[in-house]
């Protein structure tokens, strides 16, 4: 069955909506970062008629060791988020981790992203869905795609249908990700837009020891299996240079390798669509 369509301040997703897409970095490190990151891609995405939304995270709660970089904070990084959207003109999208920062991040994000590990808090999604906001769910590593029926419910019970999900791999043996396809039109069956999160899915879960590692070379692969599969939007962490970043940098795109891989994608949803769960005939 076809998603249903939610609004993104201006912006369409789900139905017969077009691809969006989700990107900028991991985590605010610097204004001058976001800017940069925020404006690039938004100039990328309006060359290729993509609509766009600016992600970033104020604070990163679930980092490896308790030493990590965790970003500038709430006042801090709402701020910066806050002038992203004035400055650049996009919706923006930001993680969530504890119910009582769920009003204050909702006076400037567009979506309140519940990250995976916290999918199935129901205080947290219950304070996102009463904000009015759309609700970005990553489905956890732990869960399987239908067991998202339960967070759908928990949301739509809260009082919201402003509901996006997004699949970002799940867990398979120690510090390793898989990509189950399938997933992605089960999810979408579920009545709601489906996002594949590219830069995540290639994660290795605190495969640097104190740190989480990650293959960038399998994230072109998957996004294009993805858009093949069919899906509503894409996720991507960006960075000028990953290899500098605070935060997740060896599963980040390269800022300047961002445009090539949205055309392939785009070449291949012209020819795919957007996926629907039905049996072949």
């Amino acid at each position: 069955m076809p998603s249903t369509t939610v609004q993104i301040g201006a912006i369409p997703v789900g139905g017969d909506a077009p691809h969006i897409l989700i990107a900028g970095p991991c985590v605010i490190e610097s204004e001058a970062i976001v800017l940069e990151t925020a404006t690039a891609i938004a100039t990328i995405a309006q060359d290729l008629g993509i609509p766009y939304i600016f992600k970033a995270s104020y604070d990163k709660a679930n980092r490896t060791s308790i030493s990590s970089f965790r970003g500038l904070g709430l006042e801090a990084g709402l701020g910066i988020l806050r002038k992203v959207k004035e400055e650049v003109g996009v919706p923006i999208l930001t993680d969530i981790h504890e119910v009582q920062d769920v009003a204050r991040v909702a006076e400037v994000a567009d979506i309140l992203q519940i990250p995976a590990f916290l999918c199935r808090q129901t205080d947290l999604l219950c304070a996102a869905a009463k904000t009015g906001r759309v609700v970005n769910v990553k489905k956890g590593q732990f869960l399987s795609p239908w067991d998202m029926s339960n967070v759908v419910k928990k949301l739509e019970e809260a009082g919201t249908t402003n509901i996006c999900l997004t699949e970002r791999g799940a867990s398979f043996g120690y510090q390793n990700l898989v990509v189950d396809m399938r997933s992605l039109p089960v999810m979408r069956a579920l009545g709601y837009p489906v996002i594949f999160d590219a830069t995540h899915s290639v994660q290795l879960p605190g495969g640097g020891g104190t740190v989480s590692s990650g293959q960038r070379e399998f994230v072109a692969p998957l996004a294009r299996a993805a858009a093949a599969v069919g899906c509503d939007g894409f996720f991507m962490e960006v960075h000028p240079e990953p290899e500098k970043a605070l935060s997740d940098g060896p599963n980040m795109i390269r800022l300047h390798e961002l445009k090539g891989l949205l055309i392939q994608l785009q070449a291949i949803w012209q020819v795919s669509g957007k996926g629907t769960l039905q049996p072949l005939t």
